[in-house]
């Protein structure tokens, strides 16, 4: 019996992977789906299949001794791969600013694994941590959850999660095949260490392949499948199409006017967001930007709106899209990862894309968003270690964004005078840069949106031949 079970972590994950065509696509291929849950099974009440299973699994809490060996771990591979901007930017901003017993203890960490940092050593670490749980009450409920329903693959739609080490160390203790899906373009080449080994891995492109193969020696080619990513995937499927009629009625827009969209980051990278987004706004207000534009504000689905408050009110024009994400549980240790998107956040984010005519954001993947409809992207960048603001200038160093800038696909703005006349530019020149945009989508995304799910469970279904 083809049996596969599908580990989703969070919101983003249940976009992805439950939002798009996948469990259906997956369905077709295997005889049951056993889909465990770090969100409440309430959040699944919308699927009726016999072959469909939802379990929701406990949550994990780490011990010391568990925290101590997966914290040596994980600087010991930005140790490994300091040389990568990102990487090291991680490790400098992660070193404790303190001398409590647990600084402390970090900074002896930072300064060993600053000599011992092999692979091996980092795989030794590992093993110690696996072991430091094994005998904890959940491990033990999850290795009885595999030994009672004998998924005979067990797929894990994100890669980083510490507190799902331990399914993961049950997966090994019942022989459990296992893969993962590398979340994000960024993991790699900026994200500590992965939450363990797994046995095959289904990865965006190439470039995330060729990624992943330097970044952790031990994995194999052939254990790496290129796939593409169901992240974009809402963007082809009808369910979430809606006209422009619908989108300008729905925020009240002028239809003669062009959009600039602002999407924010969320308030941990993005305390700049006000400050462009108010430099916007002026400009407007005083006839800089040559177009007749309006402007909306996207907010991060991570948080509320409540920090913007005051540029709401000085600046009513501004049209606002926060996002409908649903907080499925209270009083978890990672709130964010509760909040699950409706239908209508998706079709309003689909028709945002379809209908913008400029987007701009700090370096955010929502760049690739907006190339996936052929717009106009500009990033900005206003801080720096001499201004003041906070410093995201500095992820221009980022690997995967360096890529980005290199291919001269977006612009980049550091001021109020290079956005302004990057927003004119753009109006003026909406065709330039298409090329690259292109050749951007190709090499970040390595597959058509087309079929991403089917693509997914199919390769799936091969790792069980």
């Amino acid at each position: 019996m083809k049996k596969l079970g599908i580990v989703i972590t969070d919101g983003v994950g249940f976009r992805n992977f439950v939002m798009s065509d996948f469990i259906s696509e997956a369905v077709k291929q295997f005889d049951k789906i056993i889909i465990y849950s770090g969100l409440p099974e309430s959040c699944y009440q919308n699927f009726n299949n016999s072959k469909l299973e939802i379990k929701e699994l406990a949550v994990f809490k780490e011990g010391k001794a568990t925290w101590a060996f997966r914290k040596w771990k994980e600087i010991a591979h930005l140790q490994k791969n300091k040389s990568f901007y990102g990487m090291n930017d991680n490790l400098v901003s992660g070193y404790p600013k303190n001398n409590s017993v647990r600084s402390l203890f970090v900074k002896t960490i930072y300064s060993f694994t600053n000599f011992i940092n092999s692979n091996s050593s980092i795989l030794l670490a590992e093993k110690i941590q696996f072991s430091s749980f094994s005998k904890d009450k959940i491990t033990k409920e999850y290795i009885e959850i595999l030994k009672e329903d004998k998924p005979s693959h067990l797929f894990f739609t994100h890669q980083r999660p510490p507190y799902l080490a331990p399914f993961l160390y049950a997966a090994i203790q019942t022989k459990t095949p296992t893969s993962t899906f590398i979340f994000s373009w960024d993991n790699l080449a900026s994200k500590g260490r992965m939450l363990g080994t797994f046995d095959k891995f289904l990865v965006w492109s190439q470039l995330m392949k060729e990624e992943l193969l330097y970044f952790y020696p031990n994995v194999k080619n052939d254990e790496v499948q290129v796939v593409g990513t169901p992240q974009f995937e809402p963007y082809v499927l009808d369910k979430y199409k809606s006209s422009k009629e619908n989108f300008l009625a729905k925020f009240g827009l002028d239809s003669n006017k062009k959009n600039i969209c602002y999407s924010c980051a969320d308030v941990s990278i993005g305390p700049n967001d006000p400050i462009v987004i108010k430099t916007i706004a002026e400009a407007i207000r005083n006839n800089e930007i040559e177009a007749q534009v309006q402007l909306l504000v996207r907010t991060s689905p991570a948080e509320d709106d409540s920090r913007f408050k005051t540029i709401r009110d000085e600046f009513p024009e501004i049209i606002w899209d926060v996002p409908k994400w649903i907080l499925t549980r209270e009083n978890h240790q990672e709130s964010w990862s509760q909040r699950i998107p409706s239908d209508e956040d998706i079709t309003n984010l689909r028709s945002l894309l379809e209908n913008a005519d400029l987007s701009i954001n700090m370096c955010s993947t929502m760049s690739l968003d907006f190339m996936l409809f052929d717009k106009p992207v500009i990033n900005t960048v206003f801080g720096n270690l001499e201004n003041g603001l906070y410093n995201d200038q500095r992820f221009l160093n980022y690997n995967h964004y360096k890529k980005v800038i290199d291919g001269n696909a977006v612009t980049i703005a550091k001021n109020k005078q290079e956005l302004i006349d990057q927003i004119n530019q753009t109006f003026n020149n909406p065709e330039e840069r298409k090329s690259e945009r292109k050749s951007m989508i190709d090499l970040q995304i390595g597959k058509s949106l087309q079929g991403t799910s089917k693509r997914i469970a199919k390769t799936l279904a091969s790792f069980h031949d």
